[in-house]
């Protein structure tokens, strides 16, 4: 008997590492899609072992029509995205051809399959808590009014409203996570909380003297990447389709933030090493995130494993042993206990 095969796009990504690894240890067959030009990639050929990888740009329906086609997947998980909120202000034509014009045609295309075979692959979309910004009330729930402030988080709010369309009027077996944020080592070094842990064991390392950062009260609701990909799995083995907030229920400060990692790279306080730089002071971000995954918890069984000092932790350790050894991407970083 062939194996259930999972369709996943945006698979070199942190998220998309992490999914096709628990979906390969499920005994799934997995293809995977990277954007043109990064087949090669290190972190696709350390992580991806066993993962079927095809070049593809998510704005090309024509190109997905074919891929269900020759794949013929039971699970399609759309992990692709341009996913920097500070970017999207500058990029704000693409950020909508990727996050929300490219979504509508894998839906449709999904119902094209669906014409032809009889049915069509179950659908994950990963939608986003920035579509709650402008909420002042928290914490913020499934039903909690959208309220994007960004480029980024509008793009993502018409997305999930395309998938409650083609679920509620065409009947396909679609859903969203509503994801709050989340980290592993694998979290690129232009996010903020990659780039505290990177400096942290730099300066452990006595490879550098200082870390410039702008505004340290913001609070986000900081989550593991692993026991948020175990959601969205979660949500297509249900019977019936529906979007969940993904979240701890836990807020955060960047400053705490800040502090467990350079105590995990036994530097105590921060301060010393902190420079306040008044380029990154951005006065539109959102004060504080907290998300209310009760929901998920109730129907999916879903809580998170992983701390939040054990995540920021690991990072450190991670970050640590890629300077000390000079080995970049290795799969013993993905396990907290598989570095030193």
């Amino acid at each position: 008997m062939e194996p259930t095969t999972a369709l996943v796009s945006g698979v070199g990504g942190q998220d998309g590492v992490h999914l096709a690894r628990r979906l390969r240890a499920h005994g799934l067959r997995v293809v995977g899609t990277v954007e043109p030009g990064t087949l090669a990639s290190a972190q696709a050929a350390t992580y991806l072992d066993g993962v079927e990888l095809v070049e593809h740009d998510i704005r090309d329906t024509e190109a997905f029509q074919a891929l269900l086609e020759q794949s013929l997947p039971s699970q399609v998980y759309n992990l692709a995205a341009f996913s920097s909120v500070a970017a999207s202000f500058d990029h704000a034509d693409l950020v909508e051809a990727v996050n929300t014009a490219g979504v509508e045609g894998m839906l449709r295309a999904l119902l094209r399959h669906r014409e032809r075979h009889g049915q069509a692959a179950r659908f994950f979309q990963a939608s986003s808590s920035e579509m709650f910004a402008g909420s002042t009330v928290l914490p913020w729930r499934e039903d909690t009014p959208r309220a994007p402030l960004s480029p980024y988080g509008a793009s993502k709010c018409a997305a999930h409203e395309l998938v409650e369309t083609y679920r509620d009027r065409h009947g396909l077996f679609a859903c969203s996570g509503i994801l709050f944020n989340h980290e592993s080592p694998l979290r690129g070094t232009q996010f903020v909380t990659r780039k505290i842990t990177r400096a942290a064991a730099e300066i452990a390392l006595g490879r550098r003297t200082s870390l410039g950062l702008g505004n340290l009260d913001v609070r986000r609701d900081w989550g593991a990447a692993p026991d948020y990909v175990r959601a969205m799995s979660s949500m297509l083995a249900r019977d019936e389709p529906a979007d969940y907030v993904i979240a701890t229920g836990e807020s955060h400060s960047l400053g705490e933030l800040l502090a467990v990692a350079f105590d995990a790279a036994g530097l105590g306080d921060p301060a010393p090493y902190l420079v306040q730089d008044p380029a990154l002071m951005r006065p539109a971000d959102v004060p504080e995130t907290l998300g209310d995954a009760t929901k998920a918890r109730e129907q999916l069984g879903w809580k998170p494993t992983v701390g939040f000092a054990e995540m920021v932790g690991h990072m450190v350790r991670v970050d640590i042993e890629r300077l000390t050894t000079g080995v970049e991407e290795s799969p013993e970083y993905l396990s907290p206990t598989g570095t030193r």
